[in-house]
């Protein structure tokens, strides 16, 4: 048995692990990924930060060790799906190319990035992939896969669909920009530049500058993984339709939102807090008190305490505002 690694810190092991450092030594063991695939024992996972075992899995576990990053175009990067994505970012900024500052300090890997479609403060990774190179368990054939076939949304692939356990990545190709455009109008990123006092209009803002603070935000209010478990953000802000908003903006007039095309995404966090979850605790498993959208592992917590608490916070959402919300974690 192997460790199954992941940042909650439960204890959970895997009955096999392939870890491959190139793309031949991915394509050596295809028919034995392939047979574990047919027998639905099959688990392909980034760094762990957004998986949540229940239990010990009895399966092959497959993740990816390939590095590398190339400057392929004067805006486009091919990067090896290995590779930690905050890492990235501290490079390209090194690079003078700029966008993903946004996204900085997610614990995930850029394979795993392609896959959910990790996001944060107004910036997906969608906005930045082009393509990407996977091996192809349908044929044993390395594919390349754009981004309008990854169909993506928010937080969602077919890799998480259609596509579940047919592909394993092996090198992501972003587009980016010479020029820095800063993405300031999601949550309170201008609030705390002012706070530095640090103008966006007379060019004191660089890319680095808002690279740090956007650390600076997500250490303020997320935990350490290494000293409390998570895998930062639990669940998905639920997207709710205008009647359902208009009724609920009436009762809750400070109720934050955001503007989803025809549609409007409500503040999971906010809702968990209002009721009352926040610092709260079930078991070993708790609401971070900082961040309700966090759940923690307060101390040998197992994946079912967590997945219980899950299941009593959707439940008391569901009861006072009339919205489902869902786990962004990937429940094993």
């Amino acid at each position: 048995m192997y460790k199954l690694i992941n940042t909650f810190g439960i204890d959970a092991k895997c009955a096999k692990l392939l870890e491959f450092t190139s793309v031949d030594e991915l394509k050596a063991h295809y028919a034995e990924i392939a047979e574990a695939r047919r027998n639905g024992k099959l688990l392909i996972i980034g760094r762990g930060s957004n998986l949540l075992p229940v239990g010990d899995y009895d399966g092959l576990v497959v993740r990816s060790r390939i590095m590398g990053r190339t400057v392929v175009a004067h805006d486009m990067v091919c990067i090896g799906s290995g590779e930690t994505v905050d890492d990235i970012i501290a490079w390209t900024l090194s690079q003078n190319l700029y966008g993903m500052e946004n996204l900085s300090i997610i614990p995930g890997e850029v394979g795993a990035s392609a896959v959910q479609n990790i996001g944060a403060y107004g910036v997906e990774a969608k906005d930045f992939i082009v393509s990407l190179h996977a091996l192809d368990l349908d044929n044993g054939d390395i594919v390349e896969i754009t981004n309008e076939q990854c169909e993506y949304g928010y937080r969602q692939s077919r890799f998480k669909h259609d596509w579940k356990n047919r592909f394993v990545i092996t090198d992501v190709t972003y587009r980016l920009s010479d020029t820095f455009i800063p993405r300031l109008d999601y949550g309170n990123i201008r609030k705390v530049l002012e706070e530095k006092d640090i103008s966006c209009e007379d060019g004191k803002l660089t890319a680095q500058i808002l690279r740090d603070t956007i650390i600076d935000i997500r250490n303020a209010k997320l935990p350490d993984y290494e000293v409390e478990g998570n895998a930062g953000s639990f669940f998905m802000n639920p997207i709710v339709d205008k009647g359902k908003f208009d009724e609920l903006i009436a009762k809750y007039p400070n109720m934050p939102y955001y503007p989803a095309g025809e549609k409007v995404k409500l503040p999971a966090g906010w809702l968990i807090d209002q009721c009352g979850w926040k610092g709260k605790t079930l078991g070993r498993a708790g609401v971070h008190d900082k961040q309700a959208l966090v759940l923690v592992n307060k101390g040998g917590a197992t994946g079912e305490e967590v997945v219980a608490l899950c299941h009593q916070v959707q439940k008391d959402v569901l009861e006072r505002f009339g919205v489902e919300i869902h786990p962004e974690v990937n429940i094993v």
